[in-house]
């Protein structure tokens, strides 16, 4: 991966330029390190937009890989600020479109954004678990999806997608700069488009939640080999 210093020089550069660099590197690693397999890319076909893109998130990679396989939707990636404050992953950020939230927080403006984006024809790609994986398989997911989903209306396409933990994984001390590429398989499932589930009048608040979260969290893990799936086997 670039030092940090590379990356401090480049983020310092006009923003044209520094999306044109950071594009010609990333592609440069991808090509080099990463081969990417894409199933199901004849569920895109016909879809409705805009649409929100699930997928479980195993690496600083995913939006990366992600980009390509969606390329011609070109959705709006929503990723945590913290992203765009190192100088090392926002190399990454500046490659796909994204909106910034503030993981963890009523981030009232993130989500009225995001929201509003949609509402002018973006489709979304989110991580419902709001963080990697450390475990290399799927967690508990937050509840900011469902916020999402139901303000906005939009269906769902889930994706199920593994090898990037080996492609880029995870520093174990936490430091996102430290994180290098490595030889890997990539593979990216791409499943069918289904509208979000609507609360039953018998349901209440929580009932509803959890019924939710796991209803769509169990479309990703369905498009994953069993190892991968998690807490949603």
């Amino acid at each position: 991966m670039i030092s940090a210093t590379t990356a401090k020089i480049i983020n310092i550069l006009p923003n044209k330029f520094v999306t044109y660099i950071s594009k010609k590197m990333v592609n440069k690693y991808l090509k080099k390190y990463a081969s990417i397999n894409i199933q199901g890319s004849e569920n895109l076909k016909g879809i409705k937009t805009p649409t929100i893109f699930i997928c479980n998130h195993l690496s600083n990679s995913d939006g990366l890989v992600l980009d390509k396989a969606l390329k011609e939707i070109d959705p709006t990636f929503v990723a945590g600020i913290k992203l765009s404050n190192n100088a090392i992953t926002s190399i990454g950020v500046n490659v796909v479109k994204t909106t910034n939230i503030k993981p963890n927080t009523a981030d009232k403006d993130g989500l009225k954004k995001i929201v509003s984006l949609v509402k002018q024809g973006e489709s979304l790609l989110i991580f419902p678990e709001g963080t990697r994986s450390r475990v290399s398989s799927l967690i508990e997911a937050k509840r900011g999806v469902l916020l999402i989903a139901r303000m906005t209306g939009a269906p769902i396409v889930p994706i199920g997608l593994y090898g990037t933990e080996k492609l880029l994984p995870i520093n174990k001390e936490g430091d996102m700069s430290a994180e290098t590429f490595n030889y890997a398989d990539v593979h990216i499932n791409i499943g069918k488009q289904f509208e979000f589930p609507k609360r039953a009048k018998e349901q209440d608040k929580k009932e509803y939640e959890d019924f939710a979260i796991r209803y769509i969290m169990k479309k990703i893990a369905e498009l994953l080999p069993e190892n991968y799936r998690g807490v949603y086997k």
